[in-house]
């Protein structure tokens, strides 16, 4: 049986990561089913908010990716509905998967020229149809999804939902009929996660957040959530600045934080660096307005670390799991006190904590289910 053949449409793709899960969950994808699937992936030349090539990757050719992929980077100057059409028609393909909704190049375009035909076209939401991120730009987002399904572009498009909620928004913003997987993202490929012990002593706390500086990340209320907690805090901050003026209102909102609570920012972290910086927090503090998976989440359990985040992620009822807490974000007096029980912890019950997070992080590492949904989803 010759492998399925899968031409992915994405706007980033690795040696480029700055763009957070969306590109991770593509690259755990590949590296999980490449062995099953050849992977065709079209990308962009150049990071998250960057303006030229860093990585100085070769362009507008296929390129073997580390995982048996074939890659082309394609720089802006040279896109174009003409070079997608010859990509989409130079050979036959099986599945179009496309990541993300609103992409002028990785959405719209390859949907609008796959307008009436019978190619399957999988595409992956990624979050974008939450109810956080739909407040966001609301009448713009309407407006572009009536667009998009009165043009057809929709019509026999099959979607991935990663959770029963995305599956209900999916129905809800794009049609009650509509086919719908549900397929979960994979975990990063890995054979062994060492959990490294971390001193807790009563009085002191170290948190971390791995996520881009931006409203839906909710950067400024995790900060705000600092504001009266007793004890010495140290809260870094790794992510790529979206909003120079929201990055504003986060540096006045840490300036008025009391000396003993030290917020820092260190820009982005590569992925393959995140578990080390998270062995080394006690917490990791992400009160996201919504997450359709949530990768960073998923390695914090995975070392060891609990989840001080909203009820607006998968990861759900971790107090029950002794895993951390996922808290309504319209009660931020609950976040606060939430800081405060981790600042005052002593270390029997701060390990009873990494003990709850690593135990369900090990239980989604361990599980062969997702991959097998994904392939799946794929064949058919």
């Amino acid at each position: 049986m010759s492998k399925p053949q899968v031409l992915v449409f994405i706007d980033w793709y690795k040696p480029y990561f700055k763009a957070g899960g969306p590109v991770r969950s593509m690259v755990n994808l590949v590296d999980h089913l490449a062995d099953r699937i050849d992977f065709h992936i079209v990308t962009g030349d150049r990071d998250y908010m960057a303006t030229t090539n860093e990585a100085d990757v070769p362009v507008d050719q296929w390129v073997n990716g580390e995982s048996g992929e074939r890659v082309m980077y394609v720089p802006p100057s040279k896109r174009s509905t003409a070079t997608w059409r010859q990509l989409l028609k130079e050979k036959k393909i099986d599945v179009v998967y496309i990541n993300g909704l609103y992409s002028r190049w990785s959405t719209i375009v390859p949907l609008w020229l796959l307008r009436g035909s019978k190619q399957r076209r999988i595409v992956a939401v990624r979050g974008m149809l939450a109810a956080g991120p739909m407040k966001q730009s609301a009448l713009k987002k309407r407006l572009f999804l009536f667009a998009m399904k009165a043009t057809g572009c929709f019509k026999g498009v099959e979607f991935q939902a990663t959770n029963d909620e995305e599956a209900q928004d999916i129905k809800r913003w794009i049609g009650p009929r509509v086919k719908v997987h549900l397929v979960q993202n994979l975990a990063r490929r890995t054979d062994h996660v060492a959990v490294d012990p971390l001193s807790k002593i009563p009085g002191e706390l170290r948190l971390v957040s791995l996520a881009r500086i931006a409203e839906e990340k909710n950067t400024l209320y995790a900060i705000e959530r600092l504001d009266g907690v007793k004890g010495q805090v140290r809260f870094d901050l790794y992510g790529t600045v979206y909003d120079e003026a929201y990055f504003e209102r986060c540096k006045a909102a840490i300036a008025r934080l009391p000396a003993s609570v030290d917020v820092q920012w260190h820009g982005q972290l590569p992925q393959e660096e995140g578990a080390g910086v998270l062995s080394k927090s006690h917490a990791l503090f992400m009160p996201s307005v919504g997450e359709n998976f949530g990768h960073t989440m998923l390695e914090a359990l995975s070392v060891g670390r609990p989840l001080l985040i909203s009820d607006r992620t998968p990861w759900r009822d971790l107090q029950a799991s002794q895993a951390g807490w996922d808290l309504p974000l319209e009660a931020p007096e609950r976040f606060t006190a939430a800081i405060q029980q981790l600042v005052d912890m002593e270390q029997d019950p701060y390990t009873g904590l990494v003990n709850g997070a690593l135990a369900i992080g090990s239980r989604y590492l361990n599980d062969p289910a997702p991959i097998e949904r994904s392939y799946a989803m794929f064949i058919g």
